[in-house]
């Protein structure tokens, strides 16, 4: 990619930097994990059992720890590595907790740990083609981040995603670790929660899904139980797809909505899935042009 800084009429080059060292790139990710990936930083180089995780993060979204490591060099195997670094997580679950517990200073219990979302977060300045390749399942916990700076003080940081639909789980392995990565670790997709809807919630789905596309740049993130709607790692809405309805959720504290038709009630002082405090029950005969203007509330109230 070709990178040029506009001076007036001018067009100036502007240079990759290569990074020197692989702890370049750690303490710029651990210094920045909340901008970068939306992570409560956890543990810098945390050590257990033999290996050694480069940083430790949770996700408070999903409510999962997230592991993440550095690499500077071609040669290693993120297949190989991702599955050892998921089987220590799942074998040692309280000693996750522990650190979390120790690192934080805040409050978590195993139950409250969502561990079949759980994922590894690969870092570094390239990839081969062989390792973007490995990693072509739809269902695999595993991320390849590609990082590069320039001359003008700018960072580039570009996920590698995987298109297919063929699931790793078809694919015959000896590997014991994988083998249990693949039993306790789940990675959701748009489809799994479609599918609960019958036909015509599925159709309103798609039809408040496009509304909210074009809102803005966003980007699906499906979880356990719904289907998050991100706009520059900024968490909108949410959409929990059920059998008869939609339950959708807007990022606004309690106070912030205004709703005069009371169509979204205020959970913040119950439990709730999702985000923020407000939730709505949709079904096919509800106002969407009311819907998507509360909506639009929550996204101009996080870019205002």
């Amino acid at each position: 990619m070709d990178l040029y800084k506009l001076n007036k009429t001018k067009l100036e080059e502007v240079k990759n930097v290569p990074f020197q060292l692989e702890k370049d790139i750690q303490s710029l990710v651990e210094e920045n994990i909340q901008v970068l990936f939306g992570l409560e930083f956890v543990k810098t180089e945390f050590q257990l059992n033999g290996l050694r995780i480069d940083t430790l993060g949770f996700d408070q979204q999903s409510k999962s720890f997230v592991i993440i490591e550095y690499k500077k060099g071609k040669s290693y195997s993120v297949i190989d590595q991702g599955y050892s670094y998921l089987s220590l997580l799942l074998n040692n679950k309280a000693d996750f907790i522990l650190e979390y517990l120790e690192r934080t200073n805040k409050s978590l219990k195993k139950d409250d740990v969502d561990w079949s979302q759980s994922r590894v977060i690969f870092i570094s300045p390239s990839f081969t083609t062989y390792q973007k390749q490995s990693i072509e399942f739809k269902d695999l916990p595993f991320e390849l981040w590609e990082i590069k700076q320039y001359s003008n003080d700018t960072i580039i940081l570009n996920q590698h995603k995987s298109m297919s639909q063929e699931s790793v789980k078809t694919i015959s392995s000896n590997d014991d670790r994988a083998e249990q990565v693949s039993k306790e670790i789940v990675v959701y997709t748009e489809q799994d929660h479609i599918v609960k809807g019958r036909p015509e919630i599925q159709e309103l789905y798609q039809t408040i899904k496009d509304r909210i596309l074009e809102l803005g740049d966003f980007e699906l993130s499906p979880v356990k139980h719904w289907i998050n709607f991100k706009s520059n790692k900024k968490y909108i809405t949410d959409i929990e797809i059920q059998k008869k309805q939609l339950k959708v959720r807007v990022n606004l504290k309690s106070g912030n909505l205004d709703d005069p038709k009371e169509m979204f009630r205020d959970v913040s002082d119950i439990g709730h899935w999702g985000i923020g405090d407000y939730e709505a029950a949709i079904g096919t005969n509800d106002d969407l042009d009311y819907l998507m203007s509360l909506v639009k509330q929550a996204y101009r109230f996080h870019f205002k």
